[in-house]
């Protein structure tokens, strides 16, 4: 019997339920997201260490810590799940492409624009196709693709990458935002040095398209920033309808529900003022030409919208 027990191993849902408490470090939101309730999650934590024979975590009233073995059991349980989930992507690479479970990734200043246009048609185009979409900032997307919780992600690029494989998709340019009748700009004739000291509105440091539109709209001079950044593309629009300011939108936002009943308009600008927006897989995945025929396929589908 004492030989039996030697040999066994951890299960899946041990390995993925500890490493969901490791990055929560809290039994009931851990529970949470792994979708059980918390006397089975802990249950199966205990039978973990009990298996193991080791402490994982240090338990008291008001959290919980992580052991220094059980962050090395932590790390080498993720790698255990990617090579599980590499697995099943290499006997599914070999069926049908795109079809089954693919988790998708998208920032929040891609998701509201592109996905209404694309979607309807991806679900016509692979109908076995499942996707399972995460909202999120583009940190967070790359981490969750290194491991394995995520398959792909949709992200505006450039954007450093390691471990990660690119597919540029398409250019979205900037346009330049301004509640109609403004005096805060001349949008006829419109030069960033001429715009007003605290004018230029923009998301708060975290979000891509800030860093996006700061180096593509050539934004140089802080001082034409406002102290006030929004937390939300529509926060940004609020304030900008109120004439708190202007900002740059992407070009796939002109014509969305987010423009819709308010004052505001877009004017294109001069000089190449864009980011790329391109889809992204762990490097290697067995899963990287469907993520190829996907990215086509989003690429032919927003080309397509806009020349309509």
């Amino acid at each position: 019997m004492a030989q039996l027990q030697q040999h066994r191993l951890p299960t899946t849902k041990q390995l993925r339920y500890f490493v969901a408490l490791a990055e929560q470090k809290h039994f009931g939101r851990a529970a949470a997201q792994c979708f059980v309730s918390q006397s089975a999650f802990s249950t199966a934590i205990q039978e973990l260490e009990t298996l193991l024979e080791v402490q994982l975590v240090d338990r008291t009233n008001r959290r919980v810590a992580v052991t220094a073995t059980g962050n090395e059991i932590a790390v080498l349980a993720r790698l255990c799940l990617q090579d599980l989930n590499t697995l099943a992507e290499t006997a599914r690479s070999h069926s049908k492409p795109l079809q089954g479970t693919l988790r998708l990734g998208v920032i929040p200043t891609i998701a509201p624009f592109l996905l209404p246009t694309v979607l309807p048609l991806l679900r016509t185009e692979f109908p076995e196709l499942k996707l399972l979409l995460h909202e999120d900032v583009t940190e967070s997307i790359r981490a969750q693709l290194a491991d394995g919780q995520l398959d792909a992600g949709l992200l505006a690029l450039p954007y450093n990458l390691p471990g990660l494989e690119e597919m540029k998709l398409f250019r979205d340019r900037f346009r330049l935002a301004a509640r109609k009748g403004t005096e805060l700009v001349d949008p006829e004739n419109y030069t960033y040095s001429r715009l007003h000291s605290g004018s230029v509105l923009l998301l708060r440091e975290g979000h891509c398209l800030r860093e996006h539109a700061i180096d593509a709209c050539k934004i140089r001079d802080s001082q034409k920033l406002t102290e006030f950044s929004a937390s939300s593309l529509l926060t940004l629009i609020e304030m900008v309808d109120a004439d708190l300011g202007i900002t740059f939108l992407p070009e796939m936002a002109v014509g969305s529900s987010l423009l819709q009943h308010t004052k505001i308009e877009t004017y294109p600008l001069k000089d190449s003022n864009y980011r790329e927006i391109g889809l992204v897989w762990r490097r290697g995945s067995a899963r990287g030409k469907e993520f190829r025929t996907l990215g086509k396929s989003i690429r032919e589908h927003y080309r397509n919208s806009v020349e309509q």
